[in-house]
């Protein structure tokens, strides 16, 4: 826990998000962004850590966050977004949906483009509650049950699917260039094909038994057809949206919802999750043993797997340990990255060996050395 630097901000804070990095430069993320809810009043807010371009040792790299600016936001942002390093996207809970340019040269913001009631109900406002972007790509769904798709150089709206859901979607995540993954409050994962004119989704998945409201999705970086989701059971489920249509493994990871669950975007064997029961968890599949751990079968009673194996007439390399979801014998090691709290730890995003998250204890926590 000494690499933590934690950051009292006086609200509290729904999201963090890294700036996109420079790959070609093999520069460590520096600058990252935030958004706050319940407040009375709303910010996105943008932080710098580092060293600010001069060759710095370790020693420097101690200090906390420093704000660089912030902006007032109406309502709570209840998804941000980078579109690139200079620009991002939030969802508010007014239903609107704003494309926020952060001037790093005299660090201000402005406001680059709006669509103020994207979702809405016949008579009231409908929260805007995820975001994705593909720039200048921008898919963004609500509580109105629509999926909408707009470009930041449009000011129209490019695609609406009016019905796409009768229940809440909760979050929107890209599965290939022109699919999308939508989670709902009834426990469904639906895929949508966006080179179909059809407003029906090419594939329904589901939690079987319980319709468990599912918080948040995310997909593996490399091997798209596996999708992590949490849930308001706090289950860690992964599935491989290529067979079945129900999670390949439900992992115990959090005694409260989860909200956010993240695979590193570069290092897929590690996944991050965070909860309402205060904690952020790193998940790491590792095996110990010459066998690698996505042959290998087996469970335990915290672990419950569809499949260990292979699909018959499947490529059994290409099965992730993921999809094994086992953590006895040592191939799914899970460890706190947090000091104890009691509040909700709303929001988390890593980026290289950086991680960053936000809770509703009016705090940022900053891990600048993460072991992946």
């Amino acid at each position: 826990m000494e690499s933590i630097n934690a950051k009292y901000v006086s609200q509290k804070i729904s999201k963090t998000r890294w700036r996109p990095i420079s790959h070609s430069f093999l520069q460590q993320p520096d600058i990252f962004a935030t958004g706050s809810w319940d407040n009375e009043h709303n910010k996105i807010s943008f932080w710098s850590i580092g060293s600010h371009g001069s060759s710095a040792m370790e020693d420097e790299f101690e200090g906390e966050p420093q704000l660089s600016c912030e902006q007032k936001h109406d309502g709570d942002v209840l998804d941000l977004q980078f579109l690139d390093q200079d620009r991002i996207v939030t969802a508010s809970s007014t239903g609107a949906v704003t494309i926020f340019h952060h001037h790093q040269n005299n660090q201000k913001i402005s406001i680059a483009q709006q669509w103020a009631r994207a979702h809405r109900y016949p008579c009231d406002n409908a929260p805007c509650t995820g975001v994705v972007c593909s720039s200048p790509e921008i898919v963004t769904v609500g509580e109105d049950g629509r999926i909408i798709v707009f470009r930041a150089d449009q000011e129209g709206v490019v695609r609406v699917i009016e019905n796409a859901d009768s229940s809440t979607i909760h979050a929107v995540t890209y599965l290939r260039t022109t699919e999308i993954l939508t989670v709902n409050s009834i426990g469904q994962l639906k895929l949508w094909d966006f080179r179909q004119q059809s407003n029906s989704p090419s594939q329904i998945l589901s939690l079987s038994g319980d319709r468990v409201p599912l918080h948040c999705v995310d997909r593996h970086p490399n091997q798209q057809h596996i999708v992590a989701t949490g849930g308001q059971d706090g289950m860690l489920c992964v599935w491989d949206v290529r067979q079945g249509n129900t999670p390949f493994s439900l992992m115990e990871a959090h005694s409260a919802e989860m909200w956010e669950v993240h695979f590193h975007p570069t290092n897929p064997d590690h996944l991050f999750t965070c909860s309402e029961d205060g904690s952020l968890l790193h998940w790491e599949t590792s095996s110990h043993s010459e066998m690698p751990s996505f042959l290998q079968g087996g469970r335990n009673s915290s672990m419950m797997s569809r499949s260990a194996m292979a699909p018959a007439g499947g490529n059994q390399s290409l099965i992730n340990a993921w999809l094994s979801g086992d953590s006895s014998k040592g191939r799914l090691e899970t460890s706190h990255m947090l000091p104890s709290q009691t509040l909700s730890v709303n929001s988390l995003d890593v980026l290289e060996q950086c991680l960053v998250c936000g809770t509703d204890g009016e705090a940022i926590f900053v891990n600048r050395q993460v072991p992946v």
